[in-house]
């Protein structure tokens, strides 16, 4: 061994030897090593934590949480799960009810004539169905499109909330009565509930007609479009 390779060496562990001394002096029977850095907490769901100290969910995490779902008996007359389809950084995020026939063979929500209508509302407001989010209250169609049951909506609603807290959008439009009354946890109508600004974990909700309603009543539809003129106004003020 060289002898300035030696020396140096002797030298490094003299030192290591008086700082081991010197600790011990202290009383320091452990050294501290550096921690693995703890993985962030996720938020919780209520929307109250702050961004500081926890992370949000992915919609990717809730998708693979909620698997081939059987937390209740729609699982075993559906086709395909129909968990939300749209941009994952959406400022507007559409809450309807559940899946229909097409939406449950296709596996995305609103693709039958209400969800083409839908999309004539959107693009009136300037927007394409990819800017925006859209979701059920319900991931799977009930048979012969009855409205779920309170059973159904209670193993399928923690679902929803978690991909609006990974969403964290600035507006929330709740299509229908189950949709505004479940999310609202309200049983006022949806008559009285339309048109008026609520909250939901400090997001701003706009309930309205559901798109299959004002197929059947054509008359509603100038009251939705009232509505989505103060979701427009909404989205242009950056407010929530």
């Amino acid at each position: 061994m060289p002898d300035k390779f030696q020396k140096e060496l002797q030298e490094a562990v003299a030192q290591v030897r008086g700082l081991l001394e010197d600790l011990k002096q202290l009383g320091v029977v452990e050294v501290p090593m550096e921690a693995e850095p703890a993985a962030q907490p996720l938020c919780s769901l209520d929307g109250r934590d702050s961004a500081i100290g926890c992370r949000l969910e992915t919609l990717e995490e809730i998708r693979d949480d909620l698997g081939d779902c059987q937390r209740c008996g729609l699982s075993k007359g559906r086709e395909q799960i129909v968990f939300g389809a749209g941009s994952a950084t959406a400022r507007l995020v559409l809450v309807g009810e559940a899946p229909g026939r097409k939406e449950d063979q296709q596996g995305v929500p609103f693709v039958g004539e209400a969800g083409a209508l839908l999309e004539r509302i959107l693009f009136a407001m300037g927007l394409k169905r990819e800017d925006v989010y859209i979701c059920n209250i319900q991931k799977c169609r009930p048979p012969k499109n009855r409205d779920p049951l309170p059973e159904e909506v209670a193993a399928c609603v923690p679902f929803l909330k978690r991909q609006l807290a990974a969403l964290q959008p600035q507006v929330i439009v709740t299509l229908g009565s189950l949709a505004s009354q479940t999310l609202l946890a309200t049983s006022t109508p949806i008559g009285g509930l339309r048109g008026h600004w609520q909250n939901y974990a400090g997001i701003a909700v706009m309930p309205t007609y559901h798109p299959a309603f004002l197929l059947r009543n054509p008359a509603a539809k100038r009251e939705v479009w009232e509505d989505m003129k103060q979701v427009m106004t909404r989205l242009r003020q950056g407010i929530r």
